[in-house]
């Protein structure tokens, strides 16, 4: 039995009817030796990787679906405190009250499901909200 049916009979049984990519020996051979360093089977370490791929992937779409329930107003002042601005400073840029962003960054939080900026600049640590310095409105 090949490695990737092994996987998969290891992570549940899915089976696809036609798998459409192979494992070169260049992955098989980094597989078996960390599996090695690790002292478990090539197979164990294998569906211990991809559950871990699934989860982070599955985590980034929860995000990302988080991020497009936001309003305009929202992303704009969320990027802006994952960039580090003060409530002030975003209430400046964006020509609102400071109160008016308290609002919005509740909102974010809420749906987020966080309880503070530092868990949001945390949950979107590895976005880039670069283009958001200058907002256009």
């Amino acid at each position: 039995m090949d490695l990737w049916r092994r996987v998969v009979k290891l992570v549940g049984g899915f089976a696809p009817a036609k798998r459409t990519f192979r494992f070169d020996e260049k992955l098989i051979a980094s597989l078996q030796d960390m599996a090695h360093r690790e002292q478990r089977s090539t197979e164990e370490l294998a569906a211990s990787l991809l559950t871990q791929a699934i989860q982070q992937r599955q985590a980034v779409d929860a995000r990302q679906q988080d991020w497009w329930s936001l309003s305009q107003r929202e992303q704009e002042v969320a990027a802006l405190v994952c960039l580090n601005y003060t409530n002030r400073q975003i209430a400046s840029l964006l020509n609102i009250s400071p109160e008016t962003v308290k609002s919005h960054v509740r909102n974010v939080l809420y749906k987020f499901n966080l309880h503070n900026k530092q868990e949001l600049k945390q949950a979107l640590e590895e976005w880039d909200f670069s283009a958001w310095t200058s907002p256009h409105l």
